[in-house]
């Protein structure tokens, strides 16, 4: 055998067991007589290491030597041991030692996802600071609202948008007058079926489905780029510069979306209009009794309304689009992250929204 290979023979000497070691104790030969030596070292009452026959010993060997000390329970005693093994012995048994960070204690957890929500809070309060700061001074820095960009915004959140809200709104329409008529025909109520979608299309449904197509391709859209230039330094160049970024990427995106979201709602709500039409005249009711009937139920009160719901939700998406993508981190995940709270974000606000303005209404007897 070569000196190449670990060799172990144990002893056992009064309450002493003996380790005696030979050959190379490095990663290969520590790797070999590992599991043998952790093995006589667990029960023993007294240890010592023999190292008299061992050649070359590194950082491997020495874990070796530890980890059986660490078995053992004890200091194990060394005889013959080569230069320099005491010092890499000692650090090994430090590292060996070294406590394992601590599990926060159960009642850490909801104190630490109550400052997070805090945080989050916090953070949208100071962004809507800077919001109505930015609006305050767009007078000053009217400059930095480039037309241009405006009418960019406007067509990449509603001209593009169009198709997609038509053809959601003529579904919708189809989809509600059809399991309207069903059981409402039990009762001689299907006419009525016209009354039910129209007021649920002006009032509700149109604004609401176009801010989640709006949240969905917008919102995600703007907090992405926003992102992007963030994690890019394009954004601490224009502070750098003495460029507001608010009023350059924030209020043209803002005021895109609060112009596009009524006509989105109002498209969308021609079309399901016009997919009921379509069921109520294959159920053999001509176009005009459809017509009267919309007309005898809805006012122009439940439109406007509805327009009025679409431009604050269409604020509010673009809003938290806009700060997803100001509060981006760093890192490869970091854009989609964002990109994702943006569309939860949107959604989710939308909805609240929605409650409120119809709490609202209901006081108000709209």
């Amino acid at each position: 055998m070569t000196d190449a290979v670990a060799r172990l023979a144990v002893e056992q000497r009064g309450p002493q067991t003996v380790l005696r070691f030979a050959g190379r104790l490095d990663a290969e030969g520590a790797g070999l007589v590992w599991r043998p030596t952790l093995r006589a070292a667990r029960g023993a009452s007294g240890l010592t290491f023999d190292l008299g026959g061992v050649v070359h010993c590194d950082m491997a060997g020495a874990a070796l030597l530890a980890a059986a000390e660490a078995v053992q329970g004890g200091t194990a005693t060394l005889d013959s041991p080569p230069a320099q093994l005491e010092s890499l012995l000692d650090r090994a048994r430090a590292a060996s030692r070294q406590v394992p960070h601590a599990a926060p204690p159960p009642a850490a957890a909801p104190l630490a996802r109550l400052r997070g929500a805090l945080g989050v809070v916090s953070d949208g309060i100071a962004f809507l600071g800077e919001l109505a700061f930015a609006w305050v001074r767009l007078p000053v820095r009217r400059k930095m609202l480039r037309p241009a960009d405006l009418l960019r915004y406007a067509d990449q959140a509603g001209v593009r948008a169009l198709p997609l809200v038509l053809l959601l709104g003529y579904l919708m329409g189809l989809i509600l007058a059809f399991q309207s008529a069903i059981p409402m025909r039990r009762f001689g109520a299907d006419l009525f079926v016209a009354n039910l979608v129209a007021i649920s299309l002006l009032r509700e449904l149109g604004p609401l489905l176009s801010a989640v197509i709006l949240a969905g391709r917008t919102g995600s859209a703007f907090a992405a780029e926003i992102g992007t230039m963030k994690v890019n330094e394009e954004i601490d160049a224009l502070t750098t510069m003495g460029l507001d970024p608010v009023t350059m990427l924030v209020l043209p995106r803002l005021i895109a979306a609060m112009l596009v979201m009524p006509a989105l709602a109002l498209a969308l709500d021609l079309a399901g209009l016009l997919g009921m039409a379509t069921v109520m005249n294959a159920f053999g009711f001509p176009l005009v009794t459809i017509a009267h009937q919309v007309q005898s139920a809805a006012t122009a009160s439940d439109l406007f309304g509805g327009l009025f719901k679409g431009l604050c939700f269409g604020a509010a998406v673009a809003a938290i689009g806009c700060r997803a993508g100001l509060s981006t981190g760093v890192g490869p995940r970091a854009v989609g992250l964002s990109a994702t709270a943006a569309v939860v974000g949107g959604i989710v606000s939308t909805i609240l929204l929605d409650g409120l303005f119809a709490l609202m209404f209901y006081r108000l007897g709209l």
